[in-house]
């Protein structure tokens, strides 16, 4: 249900190393999430440039139940974003993993990712 070669938060959001660009991270939402929000119709993302920082909010995901909040997993500097959300919001339902990320961080020199939990762990705090 979680893949095992990802990270995890307690906000629900993955981390997928390495990203697409070197150095960077790739960042999405879960299964557990997607399914909880429900059709996602908005997705509001950081932009390219925007300095962000772990456990901050930095984006919005709206859906036929609710607007959530977006949080960076990790500090750094945004080095991409999915465009193609912004024509179909509904690939963070469809694929979360894959087609369905959200963006891309370099991260910070020295930043902590202590905080990341791995697939069993995050799989039995969703579970509880």
């Amino acid at each position: 249900m979680f893949p095992d070669d990802l990270k995890y938060t307690a906000e629900h959001e993955w981390v997928r190393t390495p990203g697409e660009t070197a150095g960077s991270v790739r960042i999405g939402i879960t299964d557990y999430a997607q399914e909880a929000l429900g059709d996602i119709v908005y997705v509001q993302l950081p932009e390219l440039g925007d300095a962000v920082t772990a456990g901050a909010s930095v984006g919005e995901l709206e859906s036929t139940k609710s607007v959530s909040d977006v949080y960076s997993p990790v500090t750094g500097e945004v080095v991409a974003r999915n465009e193609a959300l912004d024509a179909t919001p509904e690939l963070v339902n469809s694929d979360p993993y894959g087609a369905g990320w959200l963006f891309e961080v370099a991260v910070a020199e020295g930043a902590d990712t202590s905080e990341l939990m791995d697939a069993a762990t995050y799989e039995s705090t969703v579970a509880s």
